[in-house]
């Protein structure tokens, strides 16, 4: 049986374990209040349907997520038990290769056969994965049924099915929390472990504070004492993701939303805000080709003709320029949350002292706001921080530290793609100089994301 009838299968066991408990429990209810004993109701009937049906389905779920993981192994011997079998390789990854076809042949992955001796275990296969699929689902089914039964037998009027059921919830809801704490802080040891393995061969202030970047030479055996200084890829990242992207973004995106939020009309702020916000929707690629395309020759003819000599057309005005583009919608958007946010009671309070619209928006709105609008500034520089696809069409990979905007740089970002692009040894400096460059970069974000708080903090504090 397959993994989806499996499921619709135990998803109508628990509509009906759902249906029955509740009715019982309405027709013990009934029976409790018409005999005068209303104090002895606890729980709603809803409650107790609920009850039943996780009872029904969680033991199953929790038995079909371990029984994944152990099929496959017992399927794997049930086949290395077969005769056909037995003209395997001794060589375990000759072995592996071969076993690993014949399964994808016999799930549908696979067309045909590139060994002849996978074609053998087919059929094997398949009949080894439909005896351990059916007695899976058998099992499951009978845990269903044990659960549903066991919770059955407790419904009655004074049973605490809310307490349970909420209880339940609430477990739920603090793992869900601890998962993304566990996953943030995995993320963090695995970062700091490979970190701490690179800065084992090269030295943390080289890589701080060096100016060269080269790990290919590295690589091939050059030396690494000055091949990995960091500074040209922090700085292409500020350069391209911080300076020019957010020059075209912040002003755009706050203009747009003071616009649509204080002038546009009704009709005019239905059409043009869907429409703005599409830009965050455009693949990156998109945008890449856009920019390498169209605007980054653009930009190198008109460097030639005002002069400036050695314009690359891979540059990262280019690039900054498009990512500014791109992430006008996430400043836009925000602010134009926060200012439509701002009580009505205060616009009309500056009008009537006599202050102009414009002056209203500059010294009432806008100071009213400054959260939402620092947050969307945020979101929009950690957006453009994180972008790689623009950077590679647009502005190359060049480790260039200069502030010629029509110069190819990098980001720390793209650099990082590149190094573990491919087969790549985790045992070399070049690698692991991916996992420090990422660290770097969540550190920064870090701090940039703290000071931002406490400087709205401290704006909010002054203007209460």
């Amino acid at each position: 049986m397959t993994g989806s009838a499996t499921f619709l299968l135990l998803a109508g066991l628990g509509a009906i374990a759902w249906v029955s408990a509740r009715a019982r429990a309405l027709r013990l209810q009934g029976a409790a209040r018409a005999s005068g004993r209303r104090d002895a109701v606890h729980s709603l009937p809803g409650y107790h349907g609920w009850y039943v049906a996780l009872w029904t389905l969680m033991p199953a779920g929790i038995f079909l997520a371990v029984w994944a993981n152990v099929a496959p192994g017992l399927v794997t011997q049930d086949v290395l038990g077969s005769p056909a079998a037995q003209a395997l390789p001794a060589d375990d990854f000759s072995r592996s290769a071969i076993l690993g076809e014949a399964r994808a042949i016999a799930t549908g992955m696979q067309a045909g056969a590139f060994n002849p001796l996978s074609q053998g275990l087919v059929e094997p296969y398949r009949d080894a994965i439909g005896k351990y699929g059916l007695a899976g689902t058998a099992l499951a089914i009978m845990l269903a049924f044990a659960g549903g039964a066991y919770a059955f037998t407790r419904v009655r009027p004074d049973f605490r099915a809310r307490t349970r059921v909420e209880r339940l919830v609430m477990a739920t809801l603090l793992i869900a929390s601890l998962l993304a704490i566990v996953t943030t802080l995995g993320i963090v040891a695995s970062l700091l472990w490979e970190s701490f393995r690179f800065f084992s061969m090269v030295s943390p202030l080289d890589f701080l504070f060096g100016a060269k970047w080269s790990p290919q030479s590295a690589a091939l055996g050059y030396g690494n004492d000055d091949a990995f200084g960091a500074v040209p890829l922090f700085w292409g990242t500020i350069f391209i993701g911080a300076i020019i992207a957010m020059a075209v973004a912040i002003p755009l995106g706050l203009m747009s939303a003071i616009y649509l939020t204080q002038y546009a009309s009704p009709t005019v702020r239905r059409w043009m805000k869907p429409t703005l916000e599409m830009l965050a929707g455009v693949p990156t690629v998109v945008y890449g080709y856009f920019a390498a395309l169209t605007i980054a020759p653009a930009l190198r003819d008109f460097a030639v003709a005002i002069g400036i000599h050695g314009a690359s057309s891979e540059s990262a005005l280019a690039a900054g320029l498009v990512m500014g583009v791109m992430i006008i919608p996430f400043v836009s958007s925000m602010a134009d949350d926060s200012i439509a946010a701002v009580p009505q009671s205060m616009r009309d309070g500056s009008l009537a002292m006599g202050a102009t619209t414009s002056e209203t928006i500059r010294r009432v709105l806008i100071p009213a706001a400054l959260p939402g609008v620092v947050g969307g500034v945020l979101l929009a520089v950690s957006r453009a921080i994180g972008e790689t696809m623009i950077v590679v069409m647009a502005a190359g990979l060049a480790a260039n530290l200069t502030l010629n905007p029509f110069a190819s740089v990098t980001t720390v970002t793209t650099q990082i793609v590149q190094l573990l692009t491919g087969d790549q040894e985790f045992d070399s400096a070049k690698t692991l100089a991916a996992f420090a460059l990422g660290l770097v970069l969540f550190i920064v974000t870090l701090l940039l994301n703290i000071v931002a708080l406490r400087v709205v903090k401290k704006y909010r504090e002054a203007y209460d």
